[in-house]
């Protein structure tokens, strides 16, 4: 069944008529199918576009019964369309009823045909519908027809997502329609409200031009592009600006591996020969590519597929002439699948109004930094970045993880009364700010706040925090492209000294590991890498990374109280040797008569459950002990913090974590030591709550935190909280969330 005789190319020219003509959506379907089947000399060619619920709706047909259209679903994974949808990969088969997948369906009149071919209609690695031919005779397709109806549904992929069939008055759209309003429901990272208009971190390069007019030339200008793309790789790995090293320079090497890899020219080439534009032939070829590896689960190769899209959008840019440079709008709210901290703080704060992710964890890093913006952000909002368009309005909720695109009129009223609230609610905490935290029965709690960057100093007068209970330094190591120089470490510390004053400050040594890498460091891959090469047990396999840190903080801190904090140490003797080695370099600064810090304190966090029951033997050599309440809770449960499905089935306030809390506060008393506590649980009012019945009396937290948890505090009278806390940690409940919450309203105990 060859192609028709004017080829593809012929082809592609009538569906550019087809699209311009002034017809109804209908109308111009029934055409498009009409000339595929003539040109591929099938009997029946069929469209089928998602629904929602995935179901996929036969749209338009030649050959088929027509009282089939819009009568037709199949949902992602039956029959044989289904299959094409689910796996996103071409069938093709020479006797189609005999197949297993193959699902029969009387209302078409499909009996008598026995070969298929479908291919999905992809575009930005997801699956909007089917395209589908038939005939009677049972052989195979050929192998230039299943090319040749790959790149009609490539075109047809744009057509549909821009819209260009449909129109608000016209028949029941798709589910995949582009200005239909979608509703999408995520994690909610950073408190807030935002509301405002979609900027796309990563943008699409728009191809205006799909259907080549002379494939020689547009042959002629992907290679002047590819040479182009080859020439500025080249640029970065010799630049001297990014100083590449170690695994930093690996990348780099291997994304100029991609750049000249002559398969990927090739597909690209293949493409055009098709009767694609340039910039259409490397849309298709990258999309092929995303569908099939975002199928596989190899993170190594979805990792290489960010590399592979971004080569993508830069030989786009090169085809095109756009920089990829972007003039915020006013209440920008930028979208990404993923971004990271440096690319972040780029974009600068004043004209920011959100950011919403595919892909991230309340505890990356990119997250922490839109909480020192105090900039709104919801993470794991699956498909929003291929559903988005630049400039559509869009609101989101931080808290509740809410993410609302192109909404409707009242939704942005709601959220706009919403955020008129919390900034009334904002200033009632403001005004407590120069308020002690001391409950109604005298008692003094020490809040302090949570810190990582020069930007979140300003924070420590506006939020009337006691000092930074944990300054995270490894955030400077990880938004830049090289290791930081002992002269920009002393610069950074010193700066943030300067600005806390009087006010104390708790520098934590650098927690790498897990999900914190260095883009300039060489790891090795770890099947769970929060169990495993992290942390302290970095600093003391590699020694002179943890003296480099603290020769900058001990010159940093000179003349002043030096507070470093060593994290996740599981027994006394990692401490003790990471200690020695912080004394190794105080000795240093004594021989070498330089000035020192008036005092050097060294804690360690408690993140380990094992540590909990060497409290008293720690104590002897550990100036103060601050729990990290993330990291403890995750290991008392057994659970990972950024696995949705099991993060959230155990609470803080479960009776079996509550007693261990209240073991180690007991075991820091009995021991006379300085006991705190950071992490999320501190910032939550409840939460707090609880955690001061059991006895402790100093927490660090999130600044935007610290407002609530003063007014809770304030609300409270702790002899009455005290032991009813205590009782609760006998029960066997799943959370005391409940029970707690009904105390502090019986007694009038702010929590909002």
């Amino acid at each position: 069944m060859p192609v028709g005789a004017g080829g593809p190319r012929l082809l592609l020219r009538r569906l550019r008529e087809i699209m311009a003509e002034q017809t109804s959506a209908q109308m111009r379907l029934d055409k498009l199918v009409t000339v595929i089947a003539t040109n591929m000399v099938a009997e029946v060619c069929s469209i089928y576009l998602r629904r929602a619920g995935k179901a996929l709706e036969l749209f338009a047909t030649e050959g088929l019964n027509r009282t089939a259209v819009h009568t037709t679903r199949m949902k992602e994974g039956e029959g044989l369309v289904g299959l094409v949808a689910e796996t996103a990969e071409p069938v093709n088969l020479s006797d189609a009823p005999a197949d297993p997948h193959f699902s029969y369906r009387p209302e078409t009149g499909e009996d008598p045909y026995k070969s298929f071919l479908g291919v999905p209609i992809v575009r930005g690695g997801q699956v909007f519908g089917v395209l589908t031919v038939q005939n009677r005779a049972a052989v195979l397709y050929a192998e230039e027809e299943v090319e040749a109806l790959q790149t009609v549904a490539m075109v047809l992929a744009e057509v549909v997502a821009q819209g260009a069939f449909f129109k608000v008055a016209e028949l029941d759209e798709p589910e995949l329609r582009v200005d239909r309003p979608r509703t999408f429901t995520g994690e909610g990272l950073s408190e807030g409200v935002g509301v405002g208009r979609v900027v796309l971190h990563e943008p699409r390069v728009k191809v205006e031009r799909m259907i080549a007019d002379n494939p020689q030339e547009e042959l002629a200008r992907l290679e002047e592009a590819i040479g182009h793309l080859r020439v500025s790789v080249d640029k970065m790995l010799d630049s001297s600006e990014l100083d590449l090293t170690g695994e930093g320079r690996e990348v780099i090497e291997a994304y100029r591996l991609f750049a000249h890899d002559q398969g990927w020219r090739a597909r690209m080439r293949d493409a055009i020969r098709t009767g694609l534009t340039a910039e259409a032939a490397v849309e298709r070829v990258q999309d092929e590519m995303r569908v099939r590896v975002q199928r596989l689960d190899d993170p190594v190769l979805r990792e290489r597929l960010h590399d592979l899209d971004d080569l993508a959008r830069r030989l786009l840019r090169h085809l095109t002439g756009e920089s990829g440079i972007q003039e915020l709008p006013l209440n920008a709210i930028v979208l990404a699948r993923a971004i990271g901290p440096a690319e972040l703080l780029d974009y600068g704060r004043e004209r920011l109004a959100g950011l919403v992710l595919e892909d991230a964890a309340s505890t990356s890093h990119v997250a922490i930094v839109a909480r020192s913006m105090g900039l709104p952000l919801v993470g794991s909002v699956e498909g929003i970045s291929d559903s988005a368009r630049a400039g559509d309005q869009i609101v989101l909720d931080g808290e509740m993880g809410e993410v609302h695109l192109r909404p409707q009129m009242e939704i942005v009223q709601a959220f706009e009364a919403k955020r008129t609230l919390r900034e009334q609610t904002q200033a009632r905490f403001a005004a407590l700010r120069d308020l002690p935290a001391v409950t109604r029965d005298g008692v003094h709690i020490q809040l302090m706040m949570n810190a990582g960057l020069a930007l979140d100093m300003p924070h420590l007068a506006e939020s009337g925090a006691d000092g930074i209970g944990l300054f995270r330094t490894e955030l400077q190591f990880m938004i830049g492209e090289t290791m930081p120089r002992l002269q920009d470490q002393v610069q950074f510390y010193r700066g943030i000294l300067d600005a806390a004053g009087d006010k104390p400050v708790v520098f934590r040594t650098l927690d790498l590991g897990g999900d914190k890498v260095l883009p300039y460091a060489r790891w090795e891959r770890e099947e769970n890498p929060a169990l495993g090469w992290r942390a302290i047990r970095i600093a003391l396999d590699r020694p002179a990374l943890l003296r480099y840190q603290v020769r900058a903080l001990l010159m940093a801190a000179a003349g002043r109280t030096l507070r470093i904090l060593l994290p996740m140490v599981s027994n006394v003797d990692e401490f003790n040797r990471a200690r020695a080695l912080i004394d190794r370099e105080t000795e240093r600064f004594r021989l070498l008569n330089q000035e020192r810090p008036r005092q050097i304190l060294v804690g360690a966090m408690l993140e380990v459950p094992s540590l909990a029951f060497m409290l008293p033997q720690l104590m002897r050599s550990a100036d103060f002990v601050s729990i990290g309440s993330n990291d403890l809770h995750a290991f008392v449960f057994a659970v990972d913090r950024t696995n949705p499905r099991v993060s959230r089935r155990y609470d803080t306030l479960n009776p079996a974590f509550l007693t261990l809390m209240r073991l180690v506060v007991n075991s820091s008393a009995e021991a006379h030591g300085e006991l705190s506590l950071c992490g999320e649980m501190a910032g939550r009012p409840l939460d707090a709550m609880a955690l001061l019945g059991i006895g402790l009396r100093t927490l660090s937290m999130h600044p935007a935190n610290i407002g609530p948890i003063k007014l809770m505090i304030r609300s409270m009278d702790l002899s009455e909280v005290s032991p009813f806390v205590h009782k609760l940690c006998g029960r066997t409940d799943h959370s005391l969330r409940t029970r707690l919450t009904a105390f502090a309203a019986e007694r009038g105990i702010a929590l909002k």
